[in-house]
């Protein structure tokens, strides 16, 4: 059994890529939920749902979120009555976020719906949120203090971020089966993430971090930085903003408290030594995932890394 932790679209994209390559039920995905918020009165988990409509073979491969072919309706409406449109809920999107918060509403745990929806869907893999507390990713711009969806969507990751914070998560315990989970692995994968607003939020959660570093078993990450800038989204910016080098190096020095390797990418090579210095084993190797094809063979080169 694999533990995978992840988060948005780079995740996403490995995620698919080991799924093809061994049995989907040999892996445990962990989800960043620091993304989470509440739209429209509707409780939206944007990382648990790229992953699971992914594995369902539903996403929207192209647009890396919602599901492929969706229409917008009731967006459009939402629109005509003055409502928020900003982040773009497709209709069968909704059935997803309106089934989760009558849900919650009842009792039901996010871990506990989020099962319940990969099944129905069809997903063999396991997947678990990080937390059934809430853990809200907060960045300071000098707009003020606005929600990760807020930077990331509304406005289009244009502001200079000052300080990223995890509202929350000092008092959030580990979803259900996240530990143990770890504990059990044969090895665990950090995927190519955004390492401050989709991992860090994860190993935020008091206990993951400490049975990271005492696993026997090895963890093994992929950089989602190449040349100091990030394969997608403002993973290098926010970087710099949380006081790490925006750097492949930097992306390892982050995890080095528990890391075993990094994969980085070919452009990277000359901070091989530098970050084997650090006391973590280095592979070179492409990175990028442009294709399907492309997503299996990096899958295939991070199994290749834990023999």
């Amino acid at each position: 059994m694999l533990v995978v932790l992840t988060g948005g679209t780079g995740g996403a994209k490995l995620v698919q890529g080991l799924s093809l390559e061994i049995n989907p039920e040999d892996l445990v995905i962990v989800c960043n939920t620091g993304d989470d918020f509440v739209l429209h009165g509707l409780q939206i988990s944007p990382d648990l749902d790229t992953i699971t409509y992914t594995l369902a073979g539903i996403g929207d491969a192209e647009r890396g979120w919602g599901i492929k072919d969706d229409t917008f309706a009731a967006l459009e409406m939402l629109g005509r009555y003055g409502g928020e449109t900003w982040f773009k809920l497709g209709d069968r999107d909704l059935a997803t976020h309106i089934t989760r918060s009558r849900l919650l509403r009842e009792g039901v745990s996010l871990s506990e719906i989020t099962d319940r929806i990969r099944r129905v869907l069809g997903v063999k893999a396991t997947i678990i949120p990080m937390s059934d507390d809430r853990v809200e990713t907060r960045l300071v711009t000098a707009a003020g203090e606005i929600s990760f969806q807020e930077y990331f969507v509304k406005r289009h990751w244009k502001d200079e971020v000052k300080e990223v914070s995890f509202a929350g998560a000092e008092r959030s315990q580990p979803a259900p089966g996240v530990l143990d989970a770890i504990r059990r692995a044969e090895a665990v994968i950090v995927c190519p993430s955004n390492p401050v607003t989709s991992i860090a939020p994860i190993l935020a959660v008091p206990g993951i971090r400490k049975v990271l570093q005492a696993t026997q078993s090895p963890v093994v990450a992929i950089s989602p930085i190449v040349q100091r800038l990030a394969l997608s989204g403002p993973a290098h910016r926010l970087m710099a903003a949380a006081g790490h080098e925006a750097s492949a190096a930097g992306v390892a020095k982050a995890y080095a408290d528990f890391l075993d390797t990094i994969i980085i990418a070919p452009e990277d090579k000359d901070l091989k030594e530098r970050i084997e210095a650090m006391g973590v084993e280095t592979v070179v190797s492409s990175i990028r995932m442009d294709s399907l094809d492309d997503k299996r063979r990096v899958a295939r080169e991070v199994l290749a890394s834990l023999k």
